[in-house]
């Protein structure tokens, strides 16, 4: 057996007007039909469904499907997909502006200590942290976010000084600090 052989199978599958990329899972249960944050549509399976399963299930939600890409298209998100590197400069001066005195305000409630801070464009992610050296980055397309966001995010990341990962503990911590922390990510997923 060689090392790819537990790998999912990805082909990419015309269905009338949309793009699929149907991902076959040896271990699947359940098929998993998602639009990605970047319009993409995916549709895992278990290994071995019929074809028509497949081009059925997807025609069954096509206007699901539309909807959601379009939602993306008119969201920061799908802005940012399309930027221009000035407006990215644009927002990075706007976060680069305004999250240094969020890290100094949050700091003493959180007890902790940043290190250095950096900015820059990122897909998937809205911030990370580097717990050993206090290294903070945040995403600046946060500037297109209502300013609460930022802050959320600010707060966030500190959290991660204290707590690496998104457990209980972290959450407590976040629930401690920033009680609509949730309400504030949520502005961030739509």
């Amino acid at each position: 057996m060689t090392w790819y052989s537990n790998m999912p199978a990805k082909r990419l599958e015309f269905i009338d007007d949309l793009e699929v990329w149907v991902i076959e899972k040896k271990r699947l249960k359940h098929p998993n039909l998602r639009v990605q944050p970047d319009g993409r549509v995916e549709f895992s399976v278990p290994h071995g469904y019929p074809p028509e399963f497949i081009v059925d299930f997807v025609r069954e939600k096509h206007d699901w499907i539309v909807k959601a890409q379009q939602k993306y298209e008119t969201s920061p998100m799908g802005r940012a997909a399309t930027a221009s590197q000035q407006e990215v400069r644009e927002w990075r001066q706007v976060v680069e502006a305004f999250t240094p005195a969020l890290v100094e305000k949050w700091e003493p409630v959180l007890g902790v200590k940043a290190g250095k801070l950096a900015y820059r464009k990122m897909k998937s992610r809205w911030g990370s942290c580097q717990p050993s050296t206090g290294r903070i980055c945040i995403n600046v397309v946060l500037a297109l976010y209502p300013p609460e966001c930022l802050e959320y995010v600010v707060v966030h990341e500190l959290a991660h000084l204290l707590v690496p990962g998104h457990g209980p503990e972290f959450h407590a911590i976040m629930d401690r600090v920033m009680p609509d922390w949730k309400q504030r990510r949520a502005k961030l997923r739509d």
